[in-house]
């Protein structure tokens, strides 16, 4: 089968979330499917080392890259059987001259929190979203929240999505933290946050709870790390930070190669997001062994599973009580972190790559079947 696949998002300098979850599956997938003809799609020239395997096409263009350029190489170049996009949208060219296509969808946040989107964007992904819900052959989703989301919103027939759980990174381990304690000049105690700086992650309030934790009685000293680049509408948050500053670092985005580190060191990680298709943070920091804290909502709770306190995003003196309780409570530390230990077995990449391999060519046999009927 050859495989078309849109590896534009690989190439970013600093990946985020849906940008390692592009590169990670995709590596897996070359990996598993010797079987398969894969042809990646990139806008920028990708690194030498980037990703083995597959035939490369570099179609620079400055603009409308997936719309205008893509769209325009699989009408007139060597088309694929099947198309993957795993972290953007379908091209306009699925309306056109269609073909079998798989396409990741990773969470539809905008729809429970529209204000913590500008205006433009929120419309971008709606439009994006259900185009692509309705013009691909088989969606993916990172979770069952999502799965449910997509039939609620955008009345997606439930045979059409697949749940396929993303991988972790399998090189992240406990480490010692005291070099990148040295180098960011981090206190003995500090809890910690990875995530870019935007009105979803929630931070107003995790500022907020750390500063109720200070003022219950014999709570011990505690610093709150964000690290993530500024995201939009940051403003409120990073003003919020500096209000206090005696309590809240933010370091911004945070190299790779000091993750582990960063995790390690911390007394909790603790992601209160309003809103998550998976989050990839929590487990990193269960990796790392760190007790997690995150919200009951969205798709993580099937992420974390018994292996960290879920609380209300909401509710801020719920969040506060849930810090003060992992500050103080050292058996509740230790179960959690062996709990985590286990529940990061179930993701993998070599897993998630096998079961949209599979999805891929049964949107093809689907294809054919549909196209002969």
């Amino acid at each position: 089968m050859r495989i078309g696949i849109d590896a534009s998002r690989t190439t970013v300098a600093r990946r985020t979330g849906t940008e390692g979850y592009a590169l990670n599956l995709i590596r897996a997938m070359l990996d598993r499917g010797a079987a398969h003809d894969f042809l990646l799609y990139f806008r920028d020239q990708p690194a030498p080392d980037l990703l083995g395997g597959g035939t490369r096409r570099v179609i620079p263009f400055p603009r409308l890259w997936t719309h205008a350029r893509l769209s325009f190489e699989l009408l007139t170049g060597r088309r694929p059987d099947v198309l993957f996009v795993p972290a953007h949208v379908l091209p306009l060219v699925a309306l056109a001259n269609p073909l079998p296509s798989v396409v990741t969808v990773h969470d539809l946040g905008y729809k429970y929190f529209p204000e913590a989107h500008p205006l433009t964007q929120r419309l971008y992904l709606d439009w994006s979203t259900r185009f692509s819900a309705r013009s691909a052959t088989r969606l993916l989703t990172d979770s069952q929240a999502t799965r449910h989301d997509l039939r609620h919103f955008y009345r997606i027939p439930a045979d059409k999505i697949a749940v396929v759980y993303p991988g972790r990174d399998e090189t992240l381990h406990r480490v010692d933290p005291a070099p990148v304690r040295a180098k960011y000049h981090l206190p003995g105690d500090y809890l910690l946050h990875v995530g870019t700086l935007q009105p979803r992650k929630n931070l107003i309030r995790l500022i907020e709870a750390v500063q109720l934790v200070m003022l219950r009685d014999h709570s011990p000293l505690v610093t709150l790390v964000l690290a993530g680049r500024p995201g939009w509408l940051s403003a409120p948050i990073l003003a919020k930070a500096r209000e206090h500053a005696g309590t809240v670092r933010v370091l911004e985005y945070v190299p790779d190669e000091d993750l582990a580190g960063l995790y390690s060191g911390a007394r909790a990680f603790v992601f209160p997001s309003l809103y998550e298709g998976f989050g990839f943070p929590v487990l990193e920091a269960m990796a790392c062994g760190a007790p997690v804290i995150c919200s009951n909502t969205s798709s993580l709770p099937e992420l974390a599973g018994e292996a960290a306190l879920l609380v209300d995003p909401l509710d801020t003196s719920a969040l506060a009580s849930a810090i003060l309780r992992i500050l103080s409570e050292a058996d509740l530390c230790g179960r959690l972190v062996e709990k985590g230990s286990a529940q990061i077995q179930k993701f993998s990449w070599t897993k998630a790559a096998r079961e949209a391999l599979a999805v891929l060519e049964e949107a093809r046999d689907a294809w054919s079947v549909r196209r002969e009927a």
